[in-house]
């Protein structure tokens, strides 16, 4: 099912997520939104994103950055014996999840934290000075004066 939805307003506000949008428009599975995530823009070259991971613990989260893709994955330690717990009712997910995050160029994780069941991920954007624009000094195209000096 292809989507209907015009993404070109939204492009223009973002920077770091230029692939976001590709990714939206190319059919991302609206199945798979396990574990619900946010997106945010901090400063000029500084995101976020939070992730929420309620129930796991730091040791069952694996953060993997490759080149423009963000990998992140939990997956729940097996119950110990004897530490059988009888749930009456379990509504907090404990199942496998792996979430990737497309990163535009020169994005690199700054670092991550896990409190309070939100896993956040800093993002930053350091893109080289060989890259950034440079203003370039217009000269005259007139040839320079010579001043004769043994003349004076």
């Amino acid at each position: 099912m292809r989507n209907s939805f015009d993404w070109t307003p939204y492009r223009r506000s973002t920077v770091g997520f230029d692939r976001l949008f590709d990714f939206l428009e190319t059919g991302a599975s609206s199945a798979e939104n396990y574990p619900p995530f946010d997106i945010e823009k901090i400063a000029e070259d500084h995101f976020r994103i939070t992730v929420a991971v309620a129930g796991f613990k730091s040791d069952e989260i694996d953060i993997t950055a490759q080149q423009n893709m963000l990998t992140v994955s939990g997956r729940k330690a097996p119950v110990a014996e004897g530490e059988e717990r009888k749930l009456l009712y379990s509504g907090i997910a404990t199942r496998a999840f792996e979430r990737r995050f497309q990163l535009a160029d020169f994005v690199r994780v700054e670092r991550a934290d896990l409190a309070d069941g939100l896993l956040t991920i800093d993002l930053v954007r350091e893109v080289p000075e060989a890259m950034k624009p440079h203003k370039i000094a217009i000269g005259s195209s007139a040839a320079p004066v010579i001043e004769d000096k043994k003349a004076a």
